[in-house]
């Protein structure tokens, strides 16, 4: 996997994102109650504190190996790898300690011999932090920028699956697609206190 994304509007954490599935995932994971680019920039913060391997990856065995103390600190290290860096940091660590368990600490091993994309939502939704929402999310990305296509990889995805949605991060490509995708995110949230305000 070495695609180029743009889902933090860093060069470095894009990179970092792009090369590494593990990093990807949690992006993806720390994507929730902080913007978007913030999440995303997270597993670069993240690599950098742990003085990751000259290529600057991260590495699910060493995470999972962690003291969780420790783990917290380096997430609550001003600036914040995100808003609630405790929680973050326990959730990342049970991460990767379920890939450790099931797929030897390697991440794309979710996704490298999956038979269809209900298999896929399936093997995603089974990981720790992962929601149905957030799986199906993750799946769209795979699908639209990552080359991941197992047969019914769209209908798996959802509504997030549809080409040129701009419904999530699958479909953020550069600064003119993270705004569409961000206006449409405040349409939804306006809509739900709306409906909630009734």
């Amino acid at each position: 996997m070495d695609v180029t994304l743009h889902l933090s509007q860093d060069p470095e954490a894009d990179a970092l994102l792009g090369r590494s599935p593990l990093a990807a995932l949690v992006g993806m994971l720390l994507d929730q109650q902080v913007p978007m680019e913030w999440a995303f920039q997270g597993p670069r913060t993240i690599a950098d504190r742990l003085g990751a391997d000259a290529a600057g990856d991260l590495d699910a065995h060493d995470i999972a190996a962690m003291d969780p103390e420790a783990f917290a600190a380096l997430l609550s290290e001003k600036p914040a790898v995100h808003r609630y860096p405790g929680s973050m940091a326990k959730r990342i660590q049970q991460l990767c300690q379920y890939l450790v368990e099931h797929y030897d600490g390697e991440a794309e091993e979710v996704w490298r011999s999956v038979g269809s994309g209900a298999e896929l939502l399936k093997r995603l939704e089974d990981l720790p932090g992962f929601g149905k929402q957030k799986a199906q999310i993750f799946l769209a990305l795979l699908g639209k920028q990552l080359g991941v296509t197992p047969q019914g990889w769209r209908e798996a995805a959802g509504a997030y699956g549809e080409p040129q949605s701009f419904r999530s991060v699958a479909d953020i490509t550069g600064p003119e697609s993270l705004a569409k995708v961000r206006a449409h995110k405040q349409e939804m949230k306006a809509k739900a206190s709306g409906k909630s305000g009734r």
